[in-house]
């Protein structure tokens, strides 16, 4: 769906984005995080025709975003941060201007609006002027919007900032509906919302990808838990000379004195159920009794912490 190739922003001598390059499969809900200034923005707005690149190239369903920039802008929808809707419009009028500027035909508008307005539940709220809508429904103004003529690629800026918990949950349910029918990249500052909807994460560090990864994978560490009885003092040496133990570090964790604990920090190339199924027979056949063995989890906002502690 899209590929990007060494995408780099320049602000006079400021490099905002520099040598960028992923590929989103269709249908994907991704997740694109960073600290203010580490090229998020910059590269929604490249990524919606609204800024050029300085260098690289994106390419969108097979075509090229610097040649064919019309028809494609058509094929996207984007949610800024901060929508400038006219709060005295009605909203299926501001709908249809939208789509008016989006380039949708006349003949086709309102049909146009009108799914848009299903697939944002506003229905019920076609006629209502934008300013006495609450802060949900606005953003639900917002996404409708950004999803006339049933783009391909949505790309939405903090979808939830601002609601309330229960509005976040209906913003949830919304983003995977609207992923059955077009690849969605969404910048949030909220590891949680990200967590919750997301099926991989970019993760930008000073302009530059630092992390490229699907969360399945990212939860899962290298890491094993180790929680053992106390009858064999030289379990830890056995467990020392197994090949695809790292390195071993005795915890302090729930139990009684005669238990032990351990973190095994495991090698890059080795495969972590064969470790762990190793490691239960060493624990056994040395014997020992196994009380717990199991992968350590990460949790998103961790990983971001530790990729951008990276180099400092």
């Amino acid at each position: 769906m899209i590929e990007v190739k060494s995408l780099t922003r320049r602000y006079g001598k400021t490099t905002a984005v520099d040598d960028v390059s992923f590929h989103i499969a269709d249908n994907d809900i991704v997740g694109l995080l960073g600290h203010n200034g580490a090229g998020k923005s910059t590269i929604m707005r490249m990524l919606s025709g609204y800024l050029e690149p300085s260098a690289g190239s994106i390419h969108i369903g097979g075509f090229d975003l610097s040649r064919q920039s019309h028809p494609l802008k058509q094929q996207l929808g984007y949610l800024p941060e901060n929508l400038p809707v006219y709060p005295e419009m009605i909203v299926a009028d501001y709908l249809e201007y939208a789509a008016t500027l989006k380039g949708i035909e006349k003949s086709q508008r309102m049909l146009a609006v009108r799914r848009a307005l299903s697939s944002t539940d506003l229905e019920e709220r076609a006629l209502d002027r934008i300013d006495t809508l609450s802060r949900g429904f606005k953003q639900r103004v917002g996404v409708a919007q950004a999803t006339l003529g049933e783009p391909r690629l949505l790309i939405l800026d903090e979808p939830t900032n601002g609601l309330d918990p229960q509005q976040t949950e209906h913003m949830r349910q919304l983003i995977r509906q609207l992923s059955r029918r077009a690849t969605i990249i969404l910048s949030s500052h909220i590891m949680q919302e990200v967590d919750a909807i997301c099926d991989r994460v970019l993760v930008l560090r000073n302009g530059r990808l630092a992390l490229d990864q699907r969360l399945q994978e990212l939860h899962l560490s290298r890491t094993l838990l180790l929680r053992t009885d106390a009858a064999v003092p030289d379990l830890e040496s056995y467990l020392r000379r197994m090949p695809q133990v790292a390195s071993l570090a005795r915890t302090v964790g729930p139990g009684t004195a005669d238990q032990q604990s351990f973190t095994l920090e495991l090698h890059e190339r080795a495969d972590i159920n064969t470790a762990a199924n190793n490691i239960a027979q060493c624990v056994i056949k040395a014997g020992a009794k196994l009380y717990q063995l199991q992968s350590a989890v990460k949790d998103l906002d961790s990983v971001f912490r530790e990729v951008n502690s990276n180099g400092d």
